[in-house]
């Protein structure tokens, strides 16, 4: 199996370095979210770690680094597979290093080995899996699995588009294949391809491979194909594994991610053959929840894909059937709407066909054409709210306005809001007043509930307080050491003369500490920066620092220089302001001797000060 077995002793430096050199950070995180250009060379989005609606989450492809402004995370590509696919630092580096062809070298060092670890191992089982449930769609015994391909208007060519395969009803024939290729027990039982008895998981059934962003196999959905099938249900999906949860996986993401992206669209299927006939029929954009109902787990994912930066471009689509079931999943969605910043639509075909149907019956068109008759999803569950009301009473049509009036408050786009009103006072029959009323009765209950609490600074578990961006008393010294951390090589050897007791913030102080701990002129000198600090909460910061932009485009020696200057100015003049009062507090007749030498030190203070302005100290950097 190559990469699955064991490794003693530790990855090669260099072949780690080759990685970091090669791998494009924007690419790897491009998979999970979507960037967009920041400027100055940087890109942003919506951070995968923590839930928001407006990007904090900046990507800096020239350096290779991530930082999110709003929960403090922040790393290099290879953190950044580790905290998003709770991947050890080994399995991250070699999931890169398939990515860019590079061939690790293992040097034996006498440690204990070094073993991926069982996610790792998972994942090359089910891509094994995947592989050996395709070959088996062209055997005598996948015939069955061809038809059913068929029946359902799909060509052969669809069915490998989609990388459909057949799980044969032997019940050990994938677990001695994949046995036969080196994957142990204990992996094909934790990946859920086989059971703690031995037998498959998977027997006599169609099956779709159901991939992450990163086109990794995750699972697999079957569906059952054989009348005397001893499991009733239609659909069997993967059990919950470490790298299956169902409610944060979609079937079609590793399809549909990119284009997601680039529409600001998502369109919301109900099955694995409806997400295969909504992109054959040019809706690209379609993906299905796999085994259980659309959650918050997934709008995040979604929102996160389309990062329409808060605003209200974009569109998340819900296909339903128009029965009582439809319905009422769409009331569900609307309970947990708020997790999308684009606007909420429902597709809804009248005669009850779903997209698969629609492409059988009526060809692609018919598809689109479903797509493009969405109705916003406020009105679908208005209508279905107020069709419950006896409207021919007037206590009746009361009862419905209020029971609606909540559904107009939810209205994101408030110069709609008059028109929306029109609309539920004519689906009523009752007087506009009437309803402005009753809604604006609502809207007032609806900001008397708790708000969400905004996301907090990372926290201090050091004890090393977290300095304040904003603060501008503070910004010469983060500017400083962002021109440090990003263009050392803009400074001479001594760092123009600036000190460490220069920096008055104490975070500020041990990243400066750092630098100076590490001489420049060395590979990755940043990096080397980063481990040489202790504290996680500086290194933290040094990421921050390396990933914000600085203020001009192009910096260069003057810039640095000026900078440097503004340091030592603003720390000269707090010794000159300190200085000053003590003299003030000291009597000269008293005490000479101390009062000449503080007078003295006044004077080559401020003939310091003087010189600093003139070197571009108090001009703005």
């Amino acid at each position: 199996m190559g990469r699955i077995a064991n490794m003693a002793g530790r990855i090669n430096d260099e072949d780690i370095a080759l990685v970091r050199e090669r791998v494009r950070i924007d690419e790897v995180v491009g998979e999970y979210v979507t960037l967009r250009n920041a400027g100055g060379g940087s890109l942003k989005g919506l951070c995968p770690f923590h839930d928001e609606k407006t990007p904090s989450f900046q990507v800096t492809p020239s350096r290779g680094l991530f930082y999110c402004f709003g929960c403090g995370e922040g790393g290099d590509t290879i953190s950044f597979l580790q905290k998003i696919d709770n991947l050890t630092f080994v399995e991250a580096v070699q999931r890169l290093a398939d990515k860019v062809g590079v061939q690790l070298r293992i040097v034996d060092d006498g440690r204990p080995g070094l073993e991926p670890g069982l996610r790792m191992q998972i994942l090359a089982a089910n891509e094994a899996a995947a592989q050996f449930f395709q070959s088996q769609m062209s055997t005598d015994e996948g015939r069955i699995a061809r038809e059913f391909v068929a029946e359902r208007g799909f060509s052969p060519d669809a069915a490998v588009q989609f990388g459909m395969g057949y799980a044969p009803r032997g019940g050990h024939v994938l677990r001695d294949h994949l046995m036969a290729k080196g994957f142990t027990p204990k992996v094909l039982i934790e990946s859920g391809l086989v059971r703690s008895q031995g037998w498959d998981f998977f027997q006599g059934r169609v099956l779709w491979p159901i991939k992450d962003s990163g086109k990794s196999v995750l699972g697999f959905g079957a569906r059952r194909v054989y009348d005397d099938d001893r499991l009733p249900a239609k659909y069997v999906n993967t059990p919950e594994t470490p790298v299956y949860k169902k409610s944060h996986v979609l079937y079609g993401l590793d399809m549909a991610r990119a284009n997601i992206g680039k529409k600001s669209q998502a369109v919301i299927v109900e099955g694995y053959t409806d997400v295969m006939a909504a992109h054959l029929s040019g809706v690209d954009t379609a993906v299905a929840a796999c085994g259980t109902a659309f959650g918050d787990d997934h709008a995040r994912l979604i929102q996160r894909l389309m990062g329409n930066s808060g605003s209200l471009n974009g569109e998340v689509i819900f296909t339903f059937d128009g029965d009582a079931a439809g319905q009422k999943a769409a009331l569900k969605v609307f309970r947990g709407d708020n997790q999308f910043s684009s606007q909420t639509y429902v597709a809804i075909e009248p005669t009850g066909l779903d997209p698969c149907d629609l492409l059988m019956q009526r060809g692609p068109q018919a598809v689109r054409e479903l797509v493009a008759r969405r109705v916003p999803l406020y009105r679908y569950v208005m209508e279905n709210t107020v069709s419950q009301f006896d409207l021919d009473r007037a206590d009746g049509r009361v009862a419905a306005i209020r029971a609606a009036a909540p559904l107009v408050t939810s209205i994101r786009d408030q110069s709609l809001v008059d028109g929306y009103l029109r609309e539920l006072s004519q689906v009523v029959g009752a007087d506009i007043d009437v309803v402005r009323r009753e809604v604006s009765r609502a809207r007032k209950q609806r900001r008397s509930e708790p708000q969400a609490v905004a996301v907090a600074s990372p926290q201090q578990s050091s004890g090393t307080p977290w300095p304040d961006p904003a603060d501008v008393s503070l910004s010469v010294e983060r500017g400083f050491l962002k021109l440090a951390l990003q263009y050392p090589d803009l400074f001479d050897e001594e760092w123009d003369q600036v000190e460490v007791e220069d920096l008055r913030h104490p975070a500020y102080q041990a990243v400066f500490d750092a630098v100076l701990a590490v001489p420049r002129g060395q590979d990755r000198w940043a990096e080397k920066v980063g481990e040489a600090t202790p504290d996680p909460l500086v290194k933290q910061l040094e990421v921050a620092l390396l990933v914000e932009p600085v203020l001009r485009e192009e910096p260069d020696r003057g810039y640095a220089q000026a900078y440097a200057a503004r340091v030592r100015l603003l720390s000269i003049t707090d010794d000159i302001a300190n200085l000053k009062s003590r003299l003030q507090r000291t009597n000269p007749n008293q005490d000479r001797k101390l009062y000449d030498a503080m007078f003295s030190d006044l004077v080559t203070l401020e003939a310091l000060r003087k010189s600093l302005i003139a070197a571009g100290g108090a001009t703005s950097a």
